[in-house]
């Protein structure tokens, strides 16, 4: 059966009804969590597993009247989580699609997918749980949100972020999505030397 999940881009650009505020997305920790349990369903040798894990995804998402769907191109796949409310007898109704940015779109494979996703993620998140201890909520954070950056996108450690990478979860991916406090905010770039410095590695930020 084709993936009807709605590209949002060729979704119908109209306003957003009462019932499509932007609060009614799915908190940050969820999307992270649906995506880590579609990562793990995928890499599960055992069929039973896998279905295990898609079903704990399910009921989290459905918790926020959210469904999700992964959609399969020539280029990557992406998981798409999307409002119940948009599907009737298993198709997407683009009639009831008030608002497409209540769509959520997480690559799921791409440049420098590495078949140890699982491994460099738990690495990541040793890292995220050091600098939690040694600096504090705020810088642990912000290495969360970078170690998702390099794990979702480049499938690499976080000490192994290049200038250019790192240049971009600044610019680019930090403002859209993490989500940060204004404390958060001003101590990103300091985040990132911290995120380094626990592995004790060089950071290539300029300085």
């Amino acid at each position: 059966m084709p993936d009807e999940t709605p590209d949002p881009s060729e979704a119908p650009n109209v306003l957003a009804d009462e019932e499509s505020e932007p609060d009614d997305l799915p908190p940050e920790a969820v999307v992270d969590e649906a995506e880590r349990l579609t990562r793990l369903a995928r890499e599960a040798a055992d069929r039973d597993e896998a279905a295990a894990y898609r079903v704990d995804r399910d009921e989290r998402l459905a918790a926020h009247d959210y469904t999700a769907r992964v959609r399969e191109d020539e280029t990557r796949d992406v998981l798409v989580l999307y409002p119940e409310r948009w599907v009737e007898d298993g198709e997407i109704r683009t009639d009831r699609i008030e608002d497409i940015d209540r769509g959520i779109e997480v690559p799921l494979s791409g440049p420098g997918e590495g078949d140890d996703w699982a491994e460099i993620d738990e690495y990541n998140r040793e890292v995220v749980a050091e600098v939690r201890e040694e600096h504090g909520e705020d810088h642990a954070a912000n290495v969360a949100a970078l170690a998702d950056f390099m794990g979702n996108h480049y499938a690499k450690p976080v000490h192994d972020a290049t200038a250019e990478e790192l240049s971009e979860f600044l610019d680019e991916y930090y403002p859209r999505n993490a989500w940060p406090t204004a404390g958060q905010r001003d101590i990103v770039e300091k985040s990132v030397r911290v995120a380094f410095s626990v592995a004790d590695e060089r950071c290539p930020l300029s300085e």
